[in-house]
Formats: C-alpha cells, structure tokens, sequence
C-alpha cells in the first residue's frame, strides 16, 4: 500500500484530530470521536478521499535529479 499523504499533511491531520479529540473530552461530547478519523490517516499515511482522484501530497523525487554511477 503505497502512501499519498507528505509530511505537512501528515502533521496538521495529527494535530488537528489530537484537537478535535481533545475538545470532545473537555466539552464531554462524543462528537469528539470525529477527530478518530484525521489521527488514523496521518498515522496510516493514506488518505481515502484522495483515492478516488488520483490525488497525492508526497513529495515525489524524480529520477532525473539521480547523479549517474
């Protein structure tokens, strides 16, 4: 399973679900199970909504940058 998520994406999903989790216990709401789904895709590095349009924030290293042996 290749992943489709870059470092910045990663990250702000990590930060924003700890968030939104964070809120949820504070206010005592299970609203705050929402923020379950950022957490499991920055972890996982793979965003399912991406899929379906060919979308990917990785930072791609092209091959043409390679220094020759």
């Amino acid at each position: 399973m290749m992943k489709n998520m870059g470092s910045l994406d990663k990250w702000s999903r990590l930060i924003m679900g700890i968030g939104i989790i964070a809120a949820g216990v504070y206010f005592k709401s299970f609203w705050g199970l929402v923020g379950i789904l950022p957490l499991m895709t920055s972890l996982v590095n793979r965003c399912p909504a991406y899929m379906p349009f060919g979308l990917s924030t990785c930072k791609v290293e092209s091959k043409e940058t390679e220094q020759p042996v």
